[in-house]
């Protein structure tokens, strides 16, 4: 069985966030931050309920961000599925961007390794030894 602690977001994030919104000098009672983070967290199961069923419905097991939208979209939250939309798209930008940046600089270095006439380096990771506080070295590697 889950116990009921594990269902919620982290009372830690909620209250940091609810922190960030408020002015510098406003307290938050533990009451507070424990009724807000039940409420987001029903807030995600609803919406995530949502979109796994029509995931469902599509014979599909994944759960993506564009099924988040259109639940958000079909419960009626049509301001914050246009956000999130907006927002989907840009972090698929960037990590397009970052994901061809990666493949240039790889690419590169490949071309670095090849034209100095040296071969990419295939040894085995390196292996550390934690030592015995007298100094030995025969402890058992991590």
């Amino acid at each position: 069985m889950i116990d009921d602690q594990d269902k919620l977001l982290p009372i830690a994030n909620v209250g940091r966030i609810m922190k960030h919104i408020l002015p510098r000098n406003a307290k938050i009672s533990k009451e507070a931050k424990e009724t807000m983070q039940e409420c987001v967290s029903e807030f995600i199961s609803f919406i995530t309920s949502e979109a796994s069923d029509k995931c469902h419905k599509e014979n599909r097991k994944t759960v993506n961000g564009d099924d988040i939208c259109w639940a958000l979209s079909s419960l009626g939250f049509d301001n914050n599925s246009e956000v999130m939309l907006k927002y989907l798209h840009k972090f698929r930008e960037y990590e397009r961007q970052k994901a061809e940046q990666n493949k240039a600089s790889s690419s590169e270095e490949k071309d670095d390794v090849t034209r100095l006439g040296l071969q990419p380096d295939t040894s085995p990771p390196l292996e550390f030894r934690i030592l015995d506080k007298g100094g030995s070295s025969s402890a058992n590697p991590k």
